[in-house]
């Protein structure tokens, strides 16, 4: 059972006292982030001149060029799959928060994400091979599949079921509950309001407009009965 203040009707004045709330600890997982991606990119840029740089300095040569890009891509991997870890916080955070009812901060946010960073790099894994298997087969179901994001970490971070089977209780608890639909279409709203506002200030506003939307949504989740 979560917090009693998940039940009520979700607004975003209520979002954005929510946002406000835990302003530090989304701050510091922007700023996170942001580093980790930097430095993987850095990594990136080294040891792939450095290859090329080995392999004779010939950065017209295709093979050189394939080969430095792949050893690179390998170097980037672990800070790509780290920043992942943390960039769930912005869901994860607004999630713990409606479950709990406490204003989560950062250290506690972090000592979350690390108690269990399998779980949660083996879910995001999940999650975006059978995201990315619905876009390449057709568009609809990877949008159906993204549509199950909110409530799909929220009962990764607050449960302890097996991953798969989490996956295949979000996927029905969005799309076979009573308001399932009506929470689909909040989603969709809340996307293009975000879109709306990072296009109007030139990709400023997402900064607050995401993690706002993330509250309001597990908000609306409770609220809609999707999530209990």
């Amino acid at each position: 059972m979560a917090s009693p203040a998940a039940y009520e009707q979700p607004t975003l004045e209520r979002a954005w006292q929510a946002f406000l709330a835990h302003l530090p600890t989304i701050l510091l997982t922007w700023v996170a982030t942001a580093v980790i991606s930097g430095v993987g990119l850095a990594v990136y840029l080294l040891i792939t001149l450095a290859v090329i740089a080995i392999s004779g300095g010939d950065s017209s040569s295709e093979t050189a060029t394939t080969i430095a890009g792949l050893v690179g891509q390998l170097g980037q991997l672990p800070f790509s799959l780290l920043s992942s870890l943390v960039g769930v916080l912005f869901v994860a955070v607004p999630a713990l928060h409606y479950a709990t009812g406490e204003t989560i901060g950062v250290e506690q946010a972090f000592r979350t994400l690390f108690r269990r960073p399998w779980r949660y790099l083996l879910a995001g894994l999940l999650f975006s091979l059978v995201a990315g298997l619905g876009f390449v087969l057709c568009i609809l179901p990877g949008i159906a599949v993204a549509l199950v994001g909110p409530v799909y970490v929220n009962k990764i971070f607050n449960g302890d079921g097996p991953v798969l089977q989490t996956f295949v209780d979000a996927f029905q608890a969005v799309y076979r509950s009573p308001k399932g639909w009506e929470f689909v279409g909040i989603q969709v709203l809340a996307f293009l309001v975000v879109i709306v506002v990072s296009v109007c200030t030139c990709g400023l506003g997402a900064l607050v407009a995401v993690p706002v939307s993330t509250f309001y949504l597990q908000n609306a989740a409770y609220y809609k009965g999707v999530l209990s």
